[in-house]
């Protein structure tokens, strides 16, 4: 850090950030070009992976006849929806109803522009960090970006006249906010062990040890959080067909379903990217390799690490989806507020605490066992708080009116449970009389 004096307040100039806002226009667009369409490619390409992938888990083949291997077949799929018929609903607030796809994929191009993908680097001709820009609050520059997102899909669901796209676009508000919630609190963490909320300083700071390792909880926290933050499978809850048909989408056809879809594999790369940066050591080389070779942080090398393990995250996306049902909607709800929110601050407290402890000295030899018993007597104290004895468990006792077996659990065959094939139906009558077994019913 340089300070420098203007009257009576300090200046503070950042040294990681001085690499930032030199380029030249012509590398600046070609940042820009270059990051539009690695995001477009990456998509087209995730859209092939997660079919393959979700197809060996089910024994099927997958995509493979556009292209080799099928590659080409998302591409094919882009094509058919610009060119298929584009629906307006007749209930439809045309205006909103158009902004909304615009409003959801924008942002979730924009938040590329503070991902590190690697060091500085010889860029024709230029020297500048594979980095687009750099802010000293990067990280909540991200979170507020990915917020606006929601509003496209809130005001997609409402404009297009549907209740069921209504109450798609209510859930996926009430999910997405809940889960942001536990997304910042868990990155607090980072942002006390690295001192900076710039991307990359805290890649900076994940040289030696990855944040991953030393901060596990905020990772678990992270890693939940950002499932349900992009409405994936098992957190699938605004676009359950079961119950929502398409969920917030469902009025939306041709390019505009396009840009729903195209902003959901675009968040799907941005909280990979983000969770590459804050604990896995962004464009670091993996496993430390670089001591066998130095050069495998420099150059062009580190660009292949981070898609490494951005690609990580996204293959756990779709082994997710493949494996898992669908939570129901007060379970998922309940995960966030009742767990996930409480254990990130307590998480926090407690990371706070040890910064503060180290700081001041308290983790001496002499001072150690004695803060270490005291945390193992309030550990065992939390196993005698609650429950209850069994005075105090009432039973209620059944009425006259009460029928034992019945709704809402159906009363159990006499015999037992039944076992093999059902017995068959036969009609002997067009009375509707029908028998099971034998027996009339």
């Amino acid at each position: 850090m340089i300070g420098s004096v203007t009257g009576s307040l300090p200046l503070v100039v950042d040294e990681g950030l001085q690499a930032f806002g030199r380029d030249t226009w012509w590398v600046i667009l070609l940042k820009v070009v270059l990051i539009f369409v690695v995001l477009v490619l990456l998509t087209l390409f995730n859209i092939w992976l997660e079919r393959r992938v979700v197809a060996r888990m089910q024994h099927r083949i997958g995509p493979n006849v556009h292209g080799p291997f099928g590659l080409l077949q998302s591409l094919a799929d882009g094509v058919k929806l610009m060119f298929k018929e584009d629906i307006l609903p007749t209930a439809a607030d045309k205006v909103v109803f158009v902004l909304a796809p615009i409003l959801a994929v924008v942002p979730a191009f924009v938040t590329f522009s503070v991902i590190p993908f690697g060091p500085e680097v010889n860029f024709f001709g230029q020297q500048t960090p594979l980095q687009l820009t750099d802010m000293p609050v990067a990280v909540l520059f991200v979170m507020a970006i990915a917020s606006i997102g929601i509003y496209g899909i809130v005001l997609g669901g409402w404009s297009s006249g549907s209740t069921y796209s209504l109450l798609g676009g209510l859930r996926s508000s009430a999910q997405m906010i809940s889960y942001e919630v536990a997304m910042g609190l868990a990155l607090v963490a980072v942002f006390l062990y690295a001192g900076s909320m710039s991307t990359s300083e805290i890649v900076a700071a994940q040289d030696d040890l990855w944040f991953g390792l030393i901060l596990v909880p905020s990772f678990v926290i992270y890693t939940i959080s950002m499932v349900g933050e992009t409405n994936r499978a098992p957190f699938d809850l605004p676009e359950a067909e079961g119950e929502l048909v398409g969920g917030f989408h469902t009025e939306y056809s041709s390019i505009k379903f396009a840009l729903f879809f195209l902003a959901e594999y675009i968040n799907m790369a941005t909280v990979s990217a983000l969770a590459t940066t804050l604990f896995l050591g962004g464009w670091h080389a993996p496993f430390w390799i670089d001591e066998l070779y130095a050069g495998f942080n420099e150059g062009y090398w580190p660009v292949l690490w981070f898609f490494g393990k951005m690609f990580v995250f996204i293959f756990m996306f779709i082994w997710l989806r493949g494996s898992l049902p669908r939570m129901r909607y007060d379970q998922f709800m309940a995960l966030g507020w009742k767990i996930l929110i409480p254990g990130a601050l307590a998480w926090i407290v407690a990371v706070a605490t040890l910064r503060v402890a180290r700081l001041e000295g308290w983790l001496s030899s002499d001072r150690l066992p004695i803060i270490l018993g005291i945390a193992l007597v309030g550990l065992l104290a939390l196993f005698f708080i609650g429950g209850r004895d069994d005075e105090d468990v009432t039973v209620a006792e059944p009425d006259d009116k009460t029928v034992v077996g019945g709704f809402p659990t159906p009363p159990m065959p006499v015999g037992g449970a039944v076992r093999g094939a059902a017995a068959p139906l036969v009609f002997d009558s067009p009375a509707r009389s029908s028998t099971v077994a034998g027996e009339e019913v």
